[in-house]
């Protein structure tokens, strides 16, 4: 009661406001707002980018898929044409194979590296890891939302499943060891080299739409055969 008490008593002595002061001015600064050059064509400006920013947002996945896809076409051309793919080089966003994963409908070419901009065009061998089919954990990253979301549905990968890497020279058999876990961003063990074994580690963002933690797949290969000259998709 003492609380109450005291509001209503600091209430009944306060002095009463002017009558109409208070609104003459706010009628006054909405006068002066209304009449300012940031309100004719600031706020217009301004409404206009929002829009198109809203648009942007809403259309970025299918413009996203469409830019993976051409891609895809152009790599896929290199991958195929030895001399379009010696023309094409081995550096970063350059074709290094066509990694395959049936139980999910993944059927793309991989590239070299894990930039945005290589990432963009398809999955991504981890430049430190070794090629694919080779000796040691070959690494590879891919986008979970958006660029054909190609690792989208890792998540339902189970033991046994097969993932198949096809380089110009070799084509490889893995199969998925363990269920998939979620590790750090930053924990890099995950993809740390295994001497003397043929392994594979897949890596993407989780949950879907965040990059919080790192969705990650191991699996060790089963079988192995060279491509011959000819061998092309």
């Amino acid at each position: 009661m003492t609380t109450l008490l005291t509001s209503a008593s600091r209430s009944r002595t306060q002095s009463p406001a002017p009558a109409g002061g208070g609104g003459r001015g706010r009628k006054s600064l909405l006068a002066r707002l209304s009449g300012s050059r940031f309100a004719r064509f600031g706020l217009p400006a301004l409404a206009v980018l929002c829009a198109l920013a809203a648009a942007v947002a809403l259309a970025f996945p299918t413009l996203s898929d469409w830019y993976a896809h051409h891609e895809q076409q152009v790599l896929a051309g290199q991958l195929d044409d030895p001399a379009v793919g010696a023309q094409a080089g081995t550096g970063n966003g350059a074709p290094i194979g066509r990694i395959s994963i049936p139980s999910i409908g993944v059927d793309m070419v991989v590239v070299q590296g894990t930039d945005e901009g290589d990432l963009a065009k398809g999955p991504g061998h981890y430049p430190a890891s070794p090629m694919p089919c080779a000796v040691g954990d070959v690494a590879i990253a891919g986008h979970r939302t958006t660029f054909l979301h190609p690792f989208y549905n890792l998540n339902e990968l189970v033991p046994g499943d097969a993932v198949v890497l096809e380089t110009r020279q070799v084509t490889c058999r893995y199969v998925v060891s363990s269920e998939p876990f979620a590790v750090s961003p930053h924990d890099v063990a995950v993809v740390a080299n295994t001497p003397g074994q043929y392994t594979l580690t897949l890596t993407t963002c989780t949950p879907r739409g965040s990059a919080r933690q790192r969705l990650v797949v191991k699996a060790t290969m089963v079988s192995s055969a060279p491509r011959g000259p000819a061998a092309t998709r």
